[in-house]
């Protein structure tokens, strides 16, 4: 069975823009796992434009499932993680001016800041994985670093047209048996939905799909538990 890790970011966004108390994303994690999450995702930003640090302690004091912290190679954040103890660190780029993450690390320009970051994490006992684009090198310089898990970038993979849609799995697929031959967790991430994800996760190994915006979308018209649920049908589907 594939594991489907629900980001509750985007319930945060709708929060921030109004500066109140709702809807609490602590709330969504709740009903996330009782519409059959495996997995609660959340990525506290150097500039907090969603995820706050209130909810990430509560969300380590409330989550039932496992948690995996999206974060930059960044002190101030890193530290939060290693003294609360996800089960999953999830590094990732992080920029300022994009509105969501637009691409994976660059591990083979970058090993020696992700190596520190990672051997930080794993000084706690926290799973690590990095966020990367599906290329065969990347994956390799994840493997070379001892992380437990490559979570491959889907994004471009989610807005491929008929013509472009077969390369981009593809490249899903070379990149997923580097990782699976080294003996590292298969995951994969970004822009995936209702419709897009079957082929992702038909992909040979794959364990965790991570979705987010597509499962907060479908809750605003069906709520959290039913959307999470109907996800859930969706994989289980197919193993």
């Amino acid at each position: 069975m594939i594991e489907l890790g629900v980001n509750i970011d985007h319930v945060a966004t709708v929060r921030q823009a109004r500066r109140t108390y709702e809807p609490d994303p602590v709330v969504a994690a709740a009903m996330a796992e009782q519409g059959g999450a495996d997995g609660i995702t959340f990525h506290l930003r150097e500039d907090r434009r969603h995820i706050q640090d209130r909810d990430v302690e509560v969300l380590m004091k409330t989550v039932t499932v496992k948690t995996n912290m999206e974060m930059a190679c960044e002190q101030e954040v890193l530290a939060i993680a290693c003294r609360l103890k996800p089960t999953w660190g999830l590094l990732v780029p992080e920029s300022r001016q994009e509105v969501t993450t637009e691409g994976g690390l660059d591990v083979v320009a970058d090993k020696g800041r992700i190596k520190t970051a990672v051997a930080k994490l794993k000084e706690q006992g926290i799973l690590t994985s990095l966020f990367i684009d599906p290329e065969p090198a990347q994956v390799q310089a994840s493997v070379d670093l001892g992380v437990d898990a490559v979570e491959l970038h889907t994004g471009p993979y989610a807005l491929a047209n008929h013509d472009t849609i077969d390369r981009e799995r593809n490249r899903l697929i070379d990149a997923g048996r580097v990782a699976t031959e080294s003996g590292i967790r298969l995951h994969a991430g970004h822009g995936l939905n209702y419709v897009n994800v079957r082929p992702v996760a038909a992909i040979d190994n794959l364990i965790e799909l991570n979705i987010g915006h597509a499962i907060v979308s479908r809750a605003l018209m069906v709520g959290m538990r039913e959307a999470v649920a109907e996800m859930r049908r969706i994989l289980d589907l197919l193993r």
